[in-house]
């Protein structure tokens, strides 16, 4: 095999594991099956039937209303059937009637019924606080599907730009293999060295790790992104990390974000409601020690055989109960206290909550500028990096530019680029994180 049959085989082996780098994520995808490509829109869309922290909230919601229907039944009259059969033997009345002695049977079935008339306000009291729960457990939904829609949001962020790099990062690679094949062809024509080829050898190989680390972080991001909406299929990101109309308009005032904060935030609703809730705990723990009427009532049919005698007929009996616990060692007494301290705790919450709310507020307003004004610089310096690479390539063919100062013009622009595809997808995670800050992020 002479030398120039060796470098041609050579060439082929370089463009076929190219190729193959490119290939990689299509490879990938097609081991697990294929790829479904989502829009944000589509993936969020998702998430909401499938996520699993929001399938949870929504069985919060079932148990909040499982606990009004409990706390509901004590207003409600109870109704029971009661059976009874017994045996019993006492000689100790033989002596003075002696048909008492001996084995006595009764038999008796019944309908009971029991129902609460007064408590002091602690019936009413459990019931609202039951329908606060209602409230409660719709802002403990709402607070998840914030949550998963910034990660959702966030991570298809992250696939364009893992996506976006590995695409740079394939066409350096394509470059540099580029620069490889004009070695060798300039070499055989006598105008390049030995040197030349291996130096353009030594760059194509430095390039090759990086579009692995590229590709590979593609497949991270969507096997996040396809856990995160509970996909049973193998999914992509479709779409770029360009500007859109979102990314383009005016932001807010701090003013104006905060009171769309303070009117949307589920957690601070949250909080709000709670402390209605503790209103009522505090009036139930206020009737521990109050009085309260109770109806109970039975009616049924009774039998009783005695000595050979036998004896049956209907039996009732109703009666209103008064309980009035005037002292119970002071107990209801601290209940209460412990009662109105979980309702200032709350309070305490709310206050602590709404401070860093505006904290949120500043800061995520402070980096969507600082990003917008980021990605803006770096647009202009990619398109200055690529004006630079194209004057340096027209600089070495016409022999005023050195390969090494191809190479640096290369090497500036996929770093521009880079840079603003992370500058795009900061800006973007930003917004998300502007709109979480507001409660705006279902609009």
């Amino acid at each position: 095999m002479n030398g120039q049959t060796a470098r041609g085989l050579s060439a082929l082996l370089t463009g076929l594991t190219a190729l193959l780098l490119i290939c990689g994520t299509a490879a990938d995808s097609l081991a697990g099956g294929p790829l479904r490509s989502l829009t944000l829109h589509e993936a969020l869309e998702l998430a909401d039937r499938n996520n699993h922290d929001l399938a949870k909230a929504r069985e919060f919601g079932r148990q909040v209303q499982g606990k009004y229907v409990e706390e509901r039944a004590a207003a409600l009259p109870h109704l029971s059937l009661n059976g009874q059969l017994s045996r019993q033997e006492d000689d100790s009345q033989a002596l003075f009637w002696p048909p008492l002695s001996g084995a006595q049977d009764s038999r008796s079935l019944s309908v009971g019924l029991s129902q609460a008339l007064f408590t002091w306000g602690k019936l009413g009291a459990a019931i609202r606080a039951a329908q606060k729960g209602f409230l409660t457990a719709d802002d403990e939904l709402r607070q998840a599907r914030a949550d998963t829609r910034q990660a959702v949001s966030v991570t298809f962020y992250d696939l364009l730009l893992a996506k976006e790099e590995a695409n740079i990062a394939r066409r350096n690679l394509n470059l540099k293999e580029t620069h490889l094949d004009k070695a060798r062809r300039r070499r055989d024509l006598g105008v390049a060295t030995d040197y030349d080829v291996l130096a353009a050898k030594v760059a194509a190989e430095n390039a090759r790790p990086q579009t692995i680390h590229a590709e590979n972080q593609v497949g991270i991001a969507r096997d996040r992104l396809k856990v995160l909406t509970g996909s049973q299929e193998e999914i992509d990101a479709q779409g770029t990390l360009a500007a859109d109309d979102d990314s383009q308009s005016p932001l807010p005032s701090y003013e104006q974000a905060l009171a769309r904060a303070l009117k949307r935030r589920p957690d601070l609703d949250s909080l709000i409601h709670r402390q209605e809730v503790a209103d009522e705990l505090i009036n139930i723990a206020k009737a521990e020690d109050k009085p309260r009427l109770d109806l109970n009532a039975d009616y049924g049919r009774r039998q009783l055989e005695v000595a050979g005698y036998r004896g049956s007929g209907p039996a009732w009996d109703a009666g209103v109960t008064l309980s009035f616990p005037f002292f119970d060692g002071m107990k209801a007494r601290g209940k209460v206290a412990q009662a109105k301290s979980d309702r200032r705790s709350l309070a305490i919450d709310e206050a602590k909550l709404k401070d860093e709310i505006g904290l949120e507020i500043r800061t995520a307003l402070a980096q969507a500028r600082e990003t917008k004004e980021i990605e803006t610089a770096l647009a202009g310096t990619a398109k200055q990096a690529g004006q630079l690479l194209g004057m340096a390539e027209k600089g070495q063919e016409l022999g005023v530019k050195t390969r090494l100062e191809v190479e640096d013009a290369e090497l500036n622009l996929m770093q521009a680029q880079t840079n603003l595809a992370r500058a795009r997808r900061d800006h973007l995670t930003a917004l998300v994180t502007l709109k979480r800050a507001m409660g705006t992020l279902d609009e």
